[in-house]
């Protein structure tokens, strides 16, 4: 069911980035942190990394957070973060992820990386739990991000507004991932509009135009991010393979328990990658 409850950012004459300036300075009112430098989106499995980057100073209910609102998705737990890490730098920690597949409109799918760089965060981690199309992905495999297919047949962009994404994912960001991880794969990632899984044919066309992973998240925030001015860093843990590449059916439960067994080393390799920022 869709909430219905009012939300800024749902007037059709509001300014989005207004808005995200408003829960910005709520953010910093709230924790006294005046600037935060990173920020992480931590999507179904990758929640512990919070606990592992830094010590954790404040931590707010998203609601309390003008444009936000509790998570729909069992796996996100609904709370804003300041982290102190250990190099003296600040990282917002995003646990309230809205997806598109809610019906609340892209506004407020990006509000929250909107929100992040009005914070003065410059770089963007921005991570989920996903389906693999290739065969040699087992459930519980991190992988980088290279570039995105956004098949949502929607933008965080509104009017004429034309953003270059060459390099989305940024490549020294990779890089640096790879010096803390030599191992990890990379691939395309293909953001569905959900919430229903992909089907086997759907799967196959996502194949057919070049994508390694299915999903419903990221691809929409990366686009605000990169309007923003961020540098992003994306990742996926495959928690299964996709459908008609795996023979059994999909369900949530699965997705859960997949990013439960990986939290621990998942969370671990994110937080060494923080550490190298």
């Amino acid at each position: 069911m869709l909430s219905t409850q009012t939300n800024p950012l749902d007037a059709p004459e509001a300014d989005p980035f207004t808005v995200a300036r408003i829960a910005a300075q709520e953010i910093a009112d709230a924790t006294g942190v005046a600037r935060h430098d990173i920020a992480l989106t931590l999507g179904s499995g990758w929640g512990a990394a919070a606990d592992l980057i830094g010590e954790t100073t404040h931590t707010i209910p998203a609601p309390d957070v003008t444009g936000f609102s509790a998570p729909a998705l069992s796996g996100h737990v609904g709370t804003l973060r300041s982290v102190l890490l250990p190099n003296g730098k600040r990282a917002l920690v995003i646990g309230a992820r809205t997806h598109y597949y809610e019906g609340h409109g892209v506004r407020r799918v990006v509000h929250s990386v909107r929100t992040a760089a009005a914070t003065g965060a410059t770089t963007m981690i921005l991570t989920n739990g996903a389906g693999g199309i290739r065969e040699t992905w087992t459930p519980g495999t991190p992988v980088l991000i290279s570039d995105h297919i956004n098949l949502t047949a929607d933008s965080p962009l509104e009017g004429a507004t034309f953003i270059d994404l060459t390099d989305l994912y940024s490549a020294r960001l990779r890089e640096l991932a790879h010096g803390v991880e030599a191992n990890l794969d990379e691939g395309v990632y293909c953001q569905f509009r959900g919430p229903h899984y992909e089907t086997p044919a759907e799967v196959q066309m996502a194949k057919a135009i070049g994508g390694h992973i299915v999903g419903m998240s990221t691809a929409l925030e990366a686009i605000a991010a990169r309007q923003a001015g961020m540098e992003i860093l994306g990742l996926s843990l495959i928690t299964n393979l996709a459908a008609g590449i795996q023979e059994t059916p999909l369900s949530h439960h699965e997705v859960i328990d997949a990013g439960r067994a990986a939290e621990p080393v998942i969370s671990a390799l994110l937080a060494r990658i923080v550490a190298a920022l």
